[in-house]
């Protein structure tokens, strides 16, 4: 016996359509990568797929293991904060670097960087 045995149907069904929806968007915003044509498109779709597919898999963990627990568990949206927190940054960050990257080999589908006076 383990614990799932323990979860009411109500809750089971709930944490499986939590489950699933975030691996759903998780998947989708994967595909992105493939789609997509360029760096600067490409990166959208993976963090904003994944960071609600995250969402959806975090709410279903909270629900499962406050049910089983039979008290709310809220330590697990740590993690979403720090999701919160780290993806737009890391993607601020990877576009600068590809940004600068493109100006400096004089791409042409980038707009140059503005001249300082």
């Amino acid at each position: 016996m383990n614990h799932l045995d323990a979860l009411p149907p109500w809750a089971a069904i709930t944490v499986a359509a939590l489950v699933l929806a975030g691996a759903l968007f998780a998947f989708i915003g994967s595909l992105g990568l493939l789609r997509l044509k360029n760096f600067y498109q490409r990166v959208h779709a993976p963090t904003l797929g994944t960071t609600l597919g995250t969402f959806l898999v975090l709410a279903g963990s909270i629900t499962c293991f406050s049910v089983l627990h039979g008290r709310p568990v809220f330590h697990e949206i740590l993690i979403g904060v720090f999701l919160t927190v780290t993806t737009p940054i890391t993607l601020m960050l990877l576009v600068r670097a590809a940004l600068y990257r493109d100006r400096e080999e004089g791409s042409d589908y980038v707009p140059q960087a503005p001249k300082h006076e």
